[in-house]
């Protein structure tokens, strides 16, 4: 079901994430999947690149996932609390459907990395729209396994990172409305810088 793009709150102005471990059934079907995900790559991208890439993780290879993360865990932290492992064994396995976004920046290109690892941010970002847009919620994490070199390799070609882990589910319950930006603190009016000489 999509959100109502003519009403007064259009879907921008009622975007929000949903805490990914409150997140429940029902996602997006495999339908529903295929059309936000193919909105998400309209992001700008310049060259052509498209210097991102979708992972979907799907239930069944939840575990495996778990798994995989909680392994590393221990290889680098051995001496990790029960609440710790905890986090990370649940990690994968918050909300019914999981997306992960990779960087996969093209180092031949002559496109600046930069603009390059931009666009993977633009296609997290557009990803949570069309989330949003198809009446679900969505939430993008990073936490310990995006930065993790053995869950990367899981993901990743050598040159690439994971940008995020995006879940979508929907909401038990409304949200409360979080506190957002002042406008004037954050839109400014350029001055152009006095000239010397």
């Amino acid at each position: 079901m999509f959100n109502d793009l003519t009403s007064p709150k259009s879907l921008l102005a009622t975007r929000r994430s949903g805490k990914p471990r409150d997140l429940v059934a029902p996602g997006p079907d495999a339908n529903s999947l295929r059309a936000i995900l193919t909105s998400a790559m309209r992001v700008p991208d310049h060259g052509k690149l498209a210097p991102w890439r979708f992972v979907i993780v799907e239930a069944e290879q939840r575990d495996a996932l778990s798994a995989l993360i909680v392994g590393a865990y221990l290889r680098e932290k051995p001496d990790a609390g029960r609440l710790e492992v905890d986090a990370m064994e649940q990690f994968a396995r918050q909300a019914p459907t999981l997306v992960v976004v990779v960087s996969a920046p093209a180092a031949e290109s002559k496109i600046p990395l930069w603009e390059q690892e931009l666009s993977a941010g633009a296609a997290c970002m557009q990803l949570l729209n069309a989330i949003h847009g198809h009446g679900f919620a969505g939430g993008w994490l990073t936490a310990w396994p995006a930065f993790n070199d053995d869950v990367r390799r899981a993901f990743c070609a050598d040159g690439q990172r994971i940008a995020g882990f995006v879940f979508a589910g929907s909401l038990q319950k409304d949200q409360e409305e979080r506190p957002r930006p002042d406008f004037d603190a954050v839109v400014q009016r350029w001055t152009p810088p006095v000239m010397q000489g």
